[in-house]
């Protein structure tokens, strides 16, 4: 998703780079160039036309004349209106005063209401809400059946009293608006803070659809209509999305199958027309898939400044507090780093979810997608595999793996020796990086770090190992080596005295001002 846009906007401001002045032909250019790219995205054409004309017009004004770095000021203008398309702030819930807090689900038929539903449930539960679901669309074959799937997998009820229709050749027979007062009625006498009413969808838009939805929307006085749109539908996406806030006067948008090829026009369309904010987004099939939508951090994944904190976020709620406890007193202890331990911080990781979404949210990851999206998956698996073929003596003491256990290993976690050979290699790079961090050194390589191991310590140990230059003359070199030569086996004095350099028959007690009677201590 937005990785078209994305490139072309980079590659135009790498163009600014280096100009200590912005020139109006540079600026038109720019303009021209963000226009384009907008366009390509399917973004719609009057959206387009109010984005350049803000970004020509503060581009020429006084903040990009006046700055040090005018390309960087050029970046920061298109990432405020990026955001101000995207509906200016995160938008979240508006729950009611005297729960349940009613969610009506609208949109057209193939959107992903109903896996939308099970996502949002799951994601309400989450946030230690009691939602219940509500299946109310009775004309798609089997979607009462998806609802009530989605909701086991989920762990949240389904209040399903009509079973819909199994196939396309059956007739609709029953009422929605009835079943949709009923999930109400049952969502109060059994105490559940929220509920989520799943509606039918057409193909395009029709009249029955929007009378259908507006006589539910009449009926049950939802305190949210989320309009559901797919992100991949492009420039129609502005038709669909007046079509339905005039129909049935949504109050939020979510999108769906962002994880998709998408050029991502819906998403700066649908909020800029409609004036109704994106309030979620849904990234992938795992009911886990599925995100608070921010317009800051989306303008950041655009220009490839990355979205940090979406990425902490993601760590805070699947890392476990105990292992990262634990993990932080070992390092702390300067204990070694195990091969146990490196499994279970991988098991953390998995956690969180895809290894390539977590990647691209790092700054400057479209440089390096084509090896994000080269990257397997799978490969996490073969580690563990590896990690689990090994003996607990083994996962300690690395060193004794010789040849037969190497062997061994690879034919128990079914890969090549060579694997295992590599795996070996990169934990003891970590082990020795992990060692050299927990002594205060820093990583091993990086330049400037301070303290005992590193670069410049390391740097002056060099120096100070380094020997002196002997003499051109042989005689002379000769005499010189023999000299350090007896100097290094001539027998040391032990040091005599008190450990601050003073002689013990020089240390005179009365000399401290000691408490009376201490002297006695002092003795010889």
């Amino acid at each position: 998703m937005f990785n078209s846009l994305s490139d072309r906007l980079t590659a135009t401001f790498k163009n600014l780079r280096g100009k200590g002045r912005l020139s109006e032909a540079d600026v038109d250019a720019t303009v021209r160039e963000i226009r384009r790219a907008l366009l390509d995205a399917d973004v719609a054409v009057p959206v387009v036309r109010e984005f350049t004309a803000k970004v020509r017009e503060r581009a020429l004004g006084a903040e990009v004349n006046e700055a040090l770095n005018p390309a960087q000021q050029i970046v920061k203008i298109v990432n405020e209106e990026l955001v101000a398309i995207l509906g200016g702030e995160t938008r979240r819930i508006n729950l009611a005063k005297n729960p349940p807090t009613v969610i009506m689900l609208a949109g057209l038929q193939g959107a992903g209401k109903t896996t939308l539903a099970g996502k949002l449930s799951k994601w309400l539960k989450g946030q230690g809400h009691s939602p219940l679901l509500v299946a109310a669309d009775l004309q798609r074959p089997n979607a009462v059946k998806q609802l009530q799937v989605n909701g086991e997998r989920a762990g949240v009820p389904v209040f399903a009293p009509h079973p819909g229709v199994s196939s396309e050749f059956e007739a609709a027979t029953g009422d929605p608006v009835a079943v949709a007062m009923a999930g109400l009625a049952e969502a109060k006498s059994k105490l559940h803070d929220v509920v989520i009413v799943d509606t039918a969808g057409r193909l395009g838009i029709d009249a029955e659809l929007m009378k259908q939805a507006a006589d539910i929307r009449a009926a049950i006085n939802p305190d949210e209509v989320l309009f559901v749109i797919d992100a991949m539908i492009g420039q129609d996406a502005v038709n669909t999305a007046q079509a339905f806030n005039e129909g049935v006067n949504f109050t939020g948008v979510v999108l769906t199958k962002l994880d998709g090829d998408a050029r991502g026009g819906a998403a700066l369309s649908v909020a800029s027309i409609t004036g109704k904010p994106v309030m979620f987004a849904s990234t992938g099939e795992a009911l886990d898939d599925f995100e608070l939508f921010h317009p800051d951090r989306m303008a950041s994944r655009i220009l490839d400044m990355g979205d940090v904190l979406t990425l902490i976020e993601q760590a805070e709620k699947n890392w476990d507090k105990g292992e990262a406890e634990r993990m932080a007193k070992k390092f702390a202890d300067q204990e070694d780093f195990t091969l146990d331990d490196f499994l279970s911080q991988m098991q953390q990781i998995r956690k969180m979810g895809s290894m390539k979404k977590m990647l691209m949210m790092m700054p400057g990851a479209a440089g390096m997608r084509q090896q994000l999206e080269n990257f397997d998956e799978k490969e996490i698996d073969r580690v563990e595999a590896i990690v689990r073929s090994m003996t607990p003596h083994e996962r300690v003491a690395p060193k004794i793996i010789n040849g037969s256990r190497r062997a061994r290993i690879a034919k128990g976690s079914g890969v090549h020796v060579s694997e295992v050979n590599g795996l070996l290699e990169r934990f003891s790079q970590a082990q020795k990086m992990m060692k050299k961090l927990a002594q205060g050194g820093g990583i091993p390589g990086m330049p400037g770090v301070a303290g005992p191991g590193g670069f410049n310590s390391a740097r002056k140990g060099k120096q100070g190992a380094k020997k002196k230059a002997r003499s051109g003359n042989p005689a002379k070199a000769a005499a010189e080596l023999k000299a350090a030569q007896e100097k290094a086996n001539a027998p040391r004095a032990l040091p005599t005295g008190a450990a601050f350099g003073a002689g013990a028959e020089d240390f005179d007690p009365s000399s401290l001002n000691l408490p009376k009677g201490f002297e006695k201590f002092l003795g010889k």
